[in-house]
């Protein structure tokens, strides 16, 4: 069984990497190439018909996108592995790709012998990351998420969830009633709502504000 070959698709919209794609792995020992499909649709239909261990995903593709047919690989139950393999490598495409459920993220300009040898280690379920995309997560777990709302913003909204009107938020805070006003415009342009209680309903849904116990 270890010598069963890898059965791959390729999700492309460019023949000429389609084509380039193609022959590399089917001329490399250990593959076998299944077909070719230009756009996501295209692909998550030739993947539920020929079941294949592995798929070369493109993310910018014409119609259904690389993401959007990762993530409908995995709400069919296809059990395909996914190895994305893009020219983009910045947080936006990435990450969403990696919580779709892509084993792992190569870029095109790699080595022959790094796609090789990642494709095998993809279809192990090993994950595999270019070194620029392995540095950009480790950059992204290093450096906390910017916060959303400022310290003092929360503590009005507290205030204000809390039953508060801006005059006793202002004196509970030692400031003025325009202060608290200034404040809680900033949180409306935030969150993206209209008013007091929509703002205090919005930051319970983001887990800005917890629910204190009774």
């Amino acid at each position: 069984m270890t010598d069963q070959p890898i059965r791959l698709l390729i999700a492309d919209d460019h023949p000429i990497v389609r084509d380039g794609l193609s022959s590399m792995y089917a001329s490399a020992p250990g593959f076998e190439v299944l077909g070719v499909a230009a756009d996501g649709a295209e692909v998550v239909r030739m993947a539920q018909a020929l079941h294949p261990d592995l798929i070369l995903m493109d993310l910018r593709m014409p119609g259904m996108d690389g993401l959007t047919a990762i993530k409908e690989l995995a709400r069919l139950g296809v059990g395909a592995r996914v190895l994305v393999l893009t020219t983009y490598d910045n947080d936006s495409h990435v990450l969403p790709a990696i919580e779709a459920g892509a084993t792992g993220y190569l870029l095109k300009d790699a080595l022959r012998e790094e796609l090789l040898r990642g494709a095998r280690a993809a279809a192990k379920g090993e994950t595999v990351l270019s070194p620029a995309v392995a540095a950009r997560l480790v950059n992204r777990v290093r450096t906390p998420a910017p916060q959303l709302l400022s310290q003092r913003e929360l503590e009005v909204l507290e205030l204000v969830a809390a039953g508060n009107t801006n005059r006793e938020v202002a004196a509970r805070l030692f400031i003025t009633e325009a202060t608290v006003k200034s404040h809680l415009l900033n949180v409306y342009a935030k969150l993206g709502v209209a008013d007091r209680a929509a703002a205090v309903a919005e930051a319970f849904n983001r887990h800005l504000l917890i629910p204190r116990p009774d």
